[in-house]
Parts: structure tokens; sequence; C-alpha cells
């Protein structure tokens, strides 16, 4: 293994990421021209923690590395977590949904929930993007000034998710507090007022798999239009999901369905903003454009900074030699601004194509679940605020959420010009 000295703080830490955008670029393009494959060491974890102290681990910087990491699921394994610290045992049951099994697990639970996916559910979720969207923008419309992040960019995934598994209002902060929890428990807004970070999170999942174990009890013998009443009643010649099943594909869709979609759409408004000649682009002719530009937003967005995986065997890779046990990330943020993928890259261009990003994960059985859907969201989004509030920007910078997994935007500030609610 070879030491290279790599650009301080070390990519995995919190603080590389809440820097200036121009600082980020630059180290990230370092390590795709310098270490595009390097080992990096872990942070020193106090001796009284539940969590083992890490060796280290391979950071993969360039599209190429990725995409042959996850076309390997055999070689590159998801089932010994999917962030670069080992969790707890406990914290399996909650946290350990399908995104973080190999096959045939992965492979049965990805079947089961997909089943649940009928052309009258998705027909339904359609409707209930563009609903969404107008009665968000109704909320805010009038008000000229708003939190963009917290009014719109979480609000619209928030309740998707929630009416998808058919979780009631009255829960929906619950919802939003525990996954901003469970993502950004590092970050100060986030950190519990005693410091305890392992147990806040625990908690949070506790809480919502509490939640949905009383929404699927609910829905027993129902027949809802929703996830939970299609996947606890559906007729499965031997299979089905258990409670602990469904309580952890409910975080998983909290976490991935509700934080990446708010994310993406939060640093949309930003791109738009920064690159007005972009916007008008897009305005002059919505539908259109509409598709090269979501998938541009995803790109520089990568609302999934890192995924990790295990090696199961020795392997070379980029050059490297792997060996077995090793960890392995997918910087999926880095690899969208590959030079050697994308022209001219940290350019914003609504009409970029080809766009071959991994804003959605890399290719293999691990491609996000939920692409239809957050590009779904994204679209109506956008075409709501653009037909609604068409001068609406942002008027402020993000405030970045302090973590490496997650680009995530806390807050945006926004305005625009107040007009009317829709009489409907």
């Amino acid at each position: 293994m070879v030491n290279i000295e790599a650009p301080s703080p070390n990519i995995i830490f919190s603080e590389f990421w809440v820097r200036e955008q121009s600082e980020i670029e630059k180290d990230l393009a370092w390590y795709r021209s310098n270490a595009p494959v390097t080992f990096v060491q872990e942070p020193i974890m106090p001796s009284e923690s539940p969590i083992p102290q890490g060796a280290g681990t391979w950071i993969l910087s360039r599209h190429a590395e990725i995409l042959e990491a996850s076309r390997n699921p055999e070689i590159f394994s998801s089932a010994q977590g999917i962030t670069i610290l080992d969790s707890p045992p406990e914290f399996n049951e909650y946290f350990q949904s399908m995104i973080a099994m190999d096959d045939p697990r992965h492979a049965r639970l990805r079947r089961i929930v997909s089943a649940g996916f009928t052309p009258r559910m998705l027909q339904k979720l359609e409707d209930s993007v563009q609903q969404v969207a107008a009665d968000i923008v109704d909320n805010v419309c009038e008000q000229g000034e708003i939190d963009f992040v917290v009014d719109v960019a979480a609000a619209l995934p928030l309740k998707i998710v929630c009416d998808l598994m058919g979780v009631p209002e009255s829960h929906y902060q619950e919802v939003f507090d525990c996954s901003n929890v469970i993502l950004g428990a590092g970050d100060p807004e986030y950190l519990p007022a005693d410091g305890d970070i392992l147990s806040a999170i625990f908690n949070a999942g506790l809480i919502l798999q509490g939640i949905m174990e009383e929404v699927a009890e609910s829905k027993q013998g129902m027949n809802s239009d929703d996830l939970t009443t299609a996947l606890v009643n559906a007729e499965l010649e031997d299979d089905k999901l258990t409670s602990a099943d469904l309580a952890s594909f409910f975080i998983l869709l909290v976490v991935a369905g509700n934080e990446t979609t708010r994310n993406a759409i939060g640093w949309g408004l930003k791109y738009l903003t920064d690159n007005p000649d972009q916007r008008q682009i897009w305005v002059n002719d919505f539908e259109k454009v509409a598709p090269t530009a979501v998938e541009e937003i995803v790109r520089l967005a990568s609302p999934v900074t890192y995924m990790r995986r295990t090696a199961t065997t020795d392997t070379i890779l980029g050059g490297q030699e792997i060996k077995e046990g090793d960890k392995v990330c997918m910087f999926y943020l880095s690899a969208n601004r590959d030079e050697d993928i994308f022209e001219d890259p940290y350019r914003f261009d609504v009409l970029r194509q080809p766009n071959n990003h991994v804003g959605f994960g890399g290719p293999g059985p691990h491609f996000c679940l939920g692409a239809h859907l957050a590009r779904r969201e994204i679209t109506v989004m956008f075409r709501e605020l653009f037909h609604r509030l068409p001068d609406i920007q942002a008027s402020g910078e993000p405030d970045v959420l302090a973590a490496s997994f997650i680009h995530g935007v806390k807050h945006l500030p926004a305005t625009f010009s107040p007009v009317a609610k829709n009489n409907r």
C-alpha cells in the first residue's frame, strides 16, 4: 500500500465538505488526478465508543473505478455497511435495509417491494406529486421571502414518502426530525444536547420503527391505495416482508427518498440562480428541457456524496492492491465532476448530453429504486415554481450540512414577488 499525502482536511471528515466550494472542487480534482484510488485513515474513535476503530478506507474518486466497483457486487459487498464507520450490531435492525444487503437477500426484498408498485400505485403517485407541489406553493406564495429548503424542498418529498406509505399527517414532523437526526447528527444544528450522537440516531430509528408498526397494523385487511397496504396484504406464494423488513424499508425511504430529493431541489434553485442563462433556457421550453435539466441538477448536486463497499476477496482496482475486508468508498460527487467523462464539468448546463452521472448510484443491483420518482418530484416542483413564482431565486448562500455522507442543504433563503393563492 502506497501512502500519498492527501489534501487536508481528510475527505471523509465533515470539515472537508463545509468549506468554500472552490476549495472542495480543487481537492477533489487533486484526488482524481493524483490518487484516484487511495487509502485514507479513519477518525480516531474514543476508547469508550461502541463503534470499533477502523483501519481506514480506500477512496474512489474517478468515474471509471466507481463503475467497475458497482458492476461487481460479488467483490465489492454492501452487506458490511454503506458508511465508513462500522455500526454497532444493534443498529442493523433499523438501518440495514436492502441498500445494505447483497443478493440473494437484496434481490428478495427488492422483488417484494417492487411488486407493490402496481400501475395503479404509480399513477396515484404521479397525480399526488402534482397536487402536493401546488399545495406547497400555495402555502408560501403570499410571503415573498422563505427558507426554500424547509418550506419547499423538504416539504415535497416528505409528504410524498409519507403518503406513499400511508403515514398520517400527524406524524410528519416526527418523520422529518428523525431523518435530520439520522443523516445529520454530526452537524451542530442537529447535535443532541447531551452530545450522545449514537443514542440519538438509535432513538430516531426506534421512533420511525414504531410509526411504521402502527401504520402496518392499521392496514391489515384494508384496501387502501398505499404501499404499506399493498405490502402487508400481498398474496405471495412463499415470501412476505417481516415487520422488521417493513420498518427498515420505511427508514430507507425516509432517509434516501426524503433527504436526497430535498437536497437535489435545494441545490437546484442555487444552480438556477447562479446561472440565469441556463434558467432561461429551461423556462423557454420547460417540457423539452426538463429531462436534461433534472439530470444536470442531480449530477452537480450528487445528494449522496459516497457509498461504501467492502472487498470480499483480494483484488486490484485502479492499479491498487485491495485486500479482502478492506473498505472501499465510491465518491459519487467527485466522479460526477470527472474531466475524462464530462466536458467542462463544473459548468451547469441544462442541455448537457450525454450525462452519464452516478447521482443515483452506479450501475448494478443497487441503482436507486426511487430514481424515477425523484426525477418526477424535481420536474414537477420546478414546473410549479416557474409557473407560479417566476422570479423566485436564492437570496443568500446555502447553509451546508456538516456531513461527508450526504451533500445536504439545511437552509437556503429565497425571495420572490408575492402572488395570491390559487382559487381551487
